[in-house]
């Protein structure tokens, strides 16, 4: 049924509208390029393509049409929130969900307690309980 249709690259993004992240710690990356459409922008993002860091958000100028692919998202440390209507925000996520889907081997949200408040196990820990 599918076949012949490609997969769009921001069914992986959570989009804030009119929004943009400030870096507040400067060992935060940000790179930038012209781009047209916002699916080139998550497509770089989710590929990692000619980035030096792990991408884990984008913010698209709506204006200048560029693409601002970040290191970091609205849950890191060292980073600010601004209103700017020019900006769209786009974060993975695989990094700002707070459940976990399945067996949670891709889980990288910031939950590390259970829901009774106990510390969650390392995933290279076998103590206190094997896999």
């Amino acid at each position: 049924e599918s076949k012949g249709k490609k997969r769009n690259p921001l069914h992986d993004f959570k989009k804030t509208g009119e929004l943009m992240l400030i870096k507040v710690n400067k060992t935060l990356e940000v790179k930038t390029k012209l781009l047209n459409t916002t699916e080139q922008c998550a497509k770089r993002c989710s590929r990692n393509k000619g980035l030096s860091f792990t991408c884990k958000a984008f913010a698209y100028d709506r204006v200048t049409k560029r693409c601002h692919w970040l290191s970091f998202n609205s849950l890191t440390n060292g980073v600010r929130k601004k209103q700017d209507h020019a900006f769209d925000l786009y974060e993975k996520k695989d990094y700002v969900r707070n459940c976990i889907i399945g067996k949670g081997a891709d889980y990288k949200g910031t939950i590390s307690v259970t829901k009774s408040g106990i510390q969650c196990q390392a995933w290279n820990s076998m103590i206190p309980h094997e896999h």
